[in-house]
């Protein structure tokens, strides 16, 4: 077989395989199939570094840009299968084999695995191995077929030679009319010698050595064979997506809205002057589908609100186990609160401002009973993500929720439904869990949470930041009168002032927007004359404490990036 084609039946046996995988995984749990489980793992084991820049590179498509850098990779050991089978059928077998090992060793790591989750990258290796054999088999097929064809008849003149009592030929008579030696049939004057073969290897006698059939290449069946496992393992993906769909949430979150209360506190009214509604300036209120997501679950977690519960336990006095249904029978109040991402650089994306509604944290907590020593809330997500958050922020009057809505709607499935936290004032990866599904009291000497080993503070206060939104970095505006604007924020301080300065020159007041209160982004705005030519504009925030934001640049590792935002335009 060509190399070319030994690494086709590679290929296809590998893409076979990741389709048998997915669609048994849509069975059981879209988080066991291989490429998810092995990617989880990889996510895992990255250093901190490499996952800032991941982030900062790609932003939110860092997570399918991890699946398809995965599936690259298999797709080139699968072809170098192909060619190890090429020589020997076990070695790919063998590479197959430790393919589902793998996979299977991955699911298994998973914190909800269970002997369940081993079963897809099983079945896909199967079904892999299965399809590198029959590909193989099926490209180089022909000279068997000739072969057994031949023998058969070879078979039927020996029996009819013994039945008229002449001698056993070594091969298949050659046909009318051939060259060679040996007469035709019905010659009546044969030459004298033995009949040779015209085409294929003598048939054996009883008692004689058997001889190997002759294998011939063939392209056709090989492509027409690797078309069908390319259809089969395409169908196989793609029912196991749509089972994984079927065992989503969106039907439950359909439900949820219907049974979902209204707010015992509701939020007061977003005043009218708090969007400027400049064109370009990012909304005061970020819709549901533009909010940033920045998390590790390579796979949106389906949780069924049903069988949710929230477990709190650790150092209390009384360990207390809420279901959903519980959770939305207590008083929910409403807040306006703005997010931000400690990845989030300077005039960074990572920031969004929501409406949310749920349950005072703090007030579930006083039921537990948290005792004095204790100093850190150790929250688990569904997919085993944890964050270490500070209790004395949780407990000294802000808006901590369990939040079960967002804008006005039950969760997104991506932004945490059916619960997740939300803690005005602390960047995320110290307080937003998403699929909250554990709280363990517990002591930041004794317990860390998943970025903290990694190298990140184990407490994240959000830092006074502001950003430009327009006009973008790179662009050109009108000579003359120009409008620059943005946003700026300190949550659960707020924001008193903002200032801007063209090249470098003196500090001018913005004008800010209204806010609902102190844990929300605040926009703001200023017209400057700009005169023709190349100008950097930069912009500084000073909150109610009367901290003013430092020019010192510092990247987000450990505990948040810092600097002015500065950008460059263009005045015609």
């Amino acid at each position: 077989m060509p190399a070319w084609a030994a690494a086709v039946t590679g290929i296809v046996a590998g893409a076979v395989a990741l389709g048998a995988a997915q669609i048994v995984a849509g069975l059981i749990d879209p988080g066991a199939a291989p490429v998810v489980a092995v990617g989880g793992v990889v996510v895992d084991a990255t250093p901190g570094g490499v996952k800032e820049w991941a982030i900062g590179t790609f932003g939110s498509a860092d997570k399918p840009v991890l699946l398809g850098g995965i599936v690259v990779v298999l797709a080139l050991v699968a072809a170098g299968l192909g060619l190890l089978a090429r020589r020997r059928a076990a070695h790919g077998t063998l590479g197959l084999a430790l393919f589902g090992l793998v996979g299977a060793a991955a699911a298994l790591s998973r914190p909800d695995a269970g002997v369940a989750h081993v079963l897809p990258s099983l079945v896909g290796a199967a079904g892999g191995a299965w399809t590198l054999s029959r590909l193989a088999r099926r490209a180089m097929s022909t000279g068997e077929e000739d072969y057994v064809a031949a023998s058969r008849a070879a078979g039927r003149e020996s029996v009819s030679a013994r039945a008229a009592g002449l001698p056993e030929t070594a091969a298949p008579a050659a046909p009318a009319g051939d060259s060679g030696h040996g007469s035709a049939p019905g010659d009546d004057h044969p030459e004298p010698g033995p009949a040779m073969p015209t085409a294929m290897p003598a048939v054996m006698r009883a008692g004689a050595e058997p001889v190997s059939p002759p294998y011939a290449f063939d392209r056709r069946r090989l492509l027409t064979g690797a078309t069908a496992g390319v259809v089969v393992a395409g169908v196989a993906g793609l029912g196991g997506w749509l089972l994984s769909g079927s065992k989503d949430a969106e039907l439950a979150r359909r439900n949820v809205a219907r049974m979902l209360p209204r707010a015992a506190r509701p939020a007061a009214p977003i005043p009218a002057g708090a969007d400027l509604r400049i064109p370009g300036l990012a909304p005061f209120v970020t819709p549901n589908a533009e909010f940033y997501r920045v998390d590790t679950a390579l796979v949106v977690p389906s949780v069924d609100p049903a069988r949710w519960t929230l477990k709190i336990h650790g150092l209390v006095d009384r360990p207390i186990e809420l279901t959903f249904a519980d959770l939305l029978k207590r008083p929910l109040i409403e807040a306006d609160v703005t997010l931000t991402c400690v990845s989030n650089e300077v005039g960074g994306p990572y920031a969004g401002n929501a409406r949310w509604l749920g349950a005072r944290l703090a007030d579930v907590l006083r039921e537990a009973g948290i005792r004095r020593e204790a100093d850190m809330l150790l929250s688990v997500s569904q997919d085993g993500w944890t964050s270490g958050t500070p209790i004395d922020v949780v407990m000294d009057g802000r808006d901590a929720l369990l939040a079960v809505a967002m804008n006005g709607e039950v969760l997104p499935e991506a932004h945490g439904f059916p619960v997740r936290q939300v803690v005005p004032g602390l960047y995320g990866y110290v307080s937003a869990t998403k699929w909250i599904t554990e709280i363990k009291v517990t002591r930041f000497d004794q317990d860390e949470g998943y970025w903290t080993p990694l190298g990140w503070a184990p407490r994240g206060p959000i830092k006074t930041q502001s950003r430009i939104d327009v006009p973008r970095d790179g662009g050109e505006v009108a000579a003359g009168r120009a409008t620059v604007a943005g946003v700026a924020w300190a949550q659960h301080r707020g924001i008193d002032a903002v200032e801007v300065r063209v090249d470098r020159g003196m500090w001018r007041l913005a004008r800010l927007a209204d806010v609902p209160g102190p844990d929300t982004w605040r926009q703001w705005s200023i017209d400057l004359d700009l005169a023709p030519g190349t100008h950097t504009i930069s912009v500084r925030a000073t909150d109610a404490t009367g901290y003013t934001q430092t020019e010192e640049e510092a990247p987000p590792a450990p505990d948040g990036a810092t600097g002015y935002h500065t950008i460059a335009v263009t005045a015609r």
